[in-house]
């Protein structure tokens, strides 16, 4: 099975199990629990441990901040769908952190609402001025407010704005007392219940508002284990081409499910909200060729102007390091990394374990 695999990586990943990969003895990878991804079909059947060679370790974390502190302690190597905005917080500070893929967008997870009742929409948000809304602070949730007042030309002086972290937001939301819900997960989707979005997901995408986490790893990890690192992101992306191609659901949900610790239903209704862009798309100026660094910047002036963070940085160019995926685009190119290649191939392994 681990020559079939070998095989298989080589052609799909685009990358050897080499030198540097058998030089490390083990990897420790940083994940979330009930966040479930197709990252998590690979891990439960082995499939990264066969890749590379060695024994991956897997730990849990509750929060994005708690990643940085891992890998800072030199605890975790690789941190998957760590946030942005915990990203940022220590990029900014002084933690040597990079970016190696986008792990997952979910626009359509991280939202404002406006209640039903001021019949309220894009046609005719210039209403909004003058009215309450509930922002945490200093978050994803607050950046993509001001970027959509910005986009509609509301002053934001001119409105109330509460900091309220999302499930007190969402109470006030049902409650009335507020006219505007912004923030995320199961608290947008109880203020759903009472309102609506003034932009969708792919509205905001298209405009650049990026909501989304990432992997990360200390830049010091990166360098000294380039094969490792373009290795573990090639079983991801075959993963997540598993998962876009849409014809292996039934055989990868129970496991991501299993995995996430939830049930296949939840599984299944949270994961309807998540893309996982491909490796083109990554690259392209939708994500880490343009947009997502510039995005960077943004939420790190939000950031320093809500005095989360004293500074920020004049670019985040360097905290983005896209060498592994520059090796799986460039496998593509060759013909070895076709989209329809890799689900097929990756899925005939995944279906003989």
């Amino acid at each position: 099975m681990k020559n079939i695999y070998k095989k298989i990586g080589a052609t799909a990943v685009g990358v050897m199990v080499a030198t540097n990969v058998m030089a490390l003895k083990e990897l420790n990878v940083a994940y979330f629990e009930e966040w479930p991804m197709p990252f998590e079909y690979a891990k439960q059947i082995g499939a990264y441990d066969e890749a590379l060679g060695i024994k991956v370790n897997w730990k849990a974390f509750g929060t994005g901040t708690a990643m940085s502190a891992a890998m800072a302690s030199g605890d975790i190597d690789i941190s998957v769908s760590q946030g942005v905005p915990p990203f940022i917080v220590a990029a900014s500070t002084g933690q040597d952190l990079q970016i190696v893929d986008v792990a997952v967008s979910y626009a359509d997870n991280d939202n404002c609402v406006v209640a039903t009742a001021l019949e309220i929409d894009a046609s005719n948000a210039s209403e909004l001025a003058g009215l309450k809304v509930s922002v945490p602070i200093g978050t994803a949730a607050h950046y993509g407010f001001l970027k959509q007042m910005s986009h509609f030309g509301v002053d934001v002086s001119s409105m109330q704005v509460v900091d309220m972290a999302p499930p007190e937001g969402a109470a006030a939301f049902a409650q009335g007392s507020i006219d505007m819900f912004c923030g995320w997960g199961g608290s947008l989707r109880r203020a759903l219940e009472y309102g609506n979005v003034l932009l969708t997901g792919a509205d905001k995408t298209a405009l650049g508002i990026l909501v989304w986490d990432v992997t990360s790893t200390p830049a010091g990890f990166a360098n000294e284990n380039a094969e490792v690192l373009a290795t573990f992101l090639g079983v991801t992306a075959a993963s997540n081409a598993m998962w876009n191609s849409g014809g292996f659901t039934s055989l990868m949900i129970p496991l991501i499910a299993k995995d996430a610790g939830m049930d296949e239903a939840a599984t299944l209704d949270t994961m309807s909200t998540f893309v996982f862009p491909s490796v083109s798309n990554q690259l392209s100026s939708a994500w880490l060729g343009s947009s997502g660094v510039a995005f960077l910047k943004g939420v790190a002036d939000v950031f320093v102007d809500a005095g989360e963070i004293p500074s920020a940085r004049s670019s985040y160019e360097s905290a983005v390091n896209t060498d592994g995926l520059n090796v799986l685009a460039r496998d593509r190119k060759s013909t070895r990394l076709n989209s329809s290649h890799v689900v097929s191939s990756y899925a005939v392994f995944c279906l003989k374990k």
